[in-house]
């Protein structure tokens, strides 16, 4: 699998991607490291030089530090990484529920995919100023989620929008919970440690 391709394909003519997809079966742990980590650090760098070094500025006061920086590089890293992998383990256990087939590999592969334009919308974090446009660009990562739940987790037609209504919740809700938890986290404890060291 080479990676631009299938970024490329996935984006550009998804349903035709899907069909080879699903013939490869390939392991979640496999997937994991040769797509979704490299795929993962488009956000998180852009985030680190973006926050870090760019920065942005509100009301003619111009913000940015290298510790931000790193700790928004950490939130979009893990979100991306970790989120994969809490979506796609809840996706295969709520499979047969609506008699689809419960296969992680097969469950992450449709995570994993899904989030391509997540993480290539990321470039934005460059900016932050324009940061709103990676989420944005997560909104096509629904549909891809919508066109590729059929043929990867085998769903019955008359079931396939009732269990997307339910995986996009759950994709959708893990992503906010861990972006809400990390910068609880990080960035409160930022903001408590900047505030404190201004005395």
């Amino acid at each position: 699998m080479n990676i631009v391709d299938r970024v490329k394909n996935i984006l550009v003519s998804p349903k035709t991607e899907w069909t080879t997809i699903e013939g490869e079966n390939t392991p979640h742990v496999k997937l994991f490291t040769a797509y979704v980590l490299p795929l993962a650090l488009i956000p998180a760098v852009a985030a680190f030089v973006g926050y870090g070094l760019i920065g942005y500025s509100v009301l003619g006061i111009h913000f940015h530090s290298m510790e931000w920086g790193v700790r928004q590089a950490i939130i979009q890293f893990i979100v991306i990484a970790g989120g994969a992998y809490v979506s796609a383990f809840v996706i295969s256990l709520l499979a047969e529920n609506f008699g689809a087939r419960k296969d992680l590999d097969r469950a992450f592969s449709l995570v994993a995919y899904a989030y391509t334009p997540m993480c290539v919308g990321g470039v934005f974090y460059l900016l932050p100023s324009l940061s709103w446009l990676a989420s944005l660009a997560g909104i096509y990562g629904l549909y891809l989620l919508y066109i590729g739940l059929k043929p990867m987790m085998q769903v019955p037609a008359e079931k396939n929008d009732s269990y997307f209504i339910v995986s996009l919740i759950v994709t959708v809700a893990v992503v906010f919970v861990l972006s809400f938890v990390l910068a609880a986290v990080l960035v409160r404890g930022y903001a408590g440690y900047a505030g404190l060291s201004a005395f």
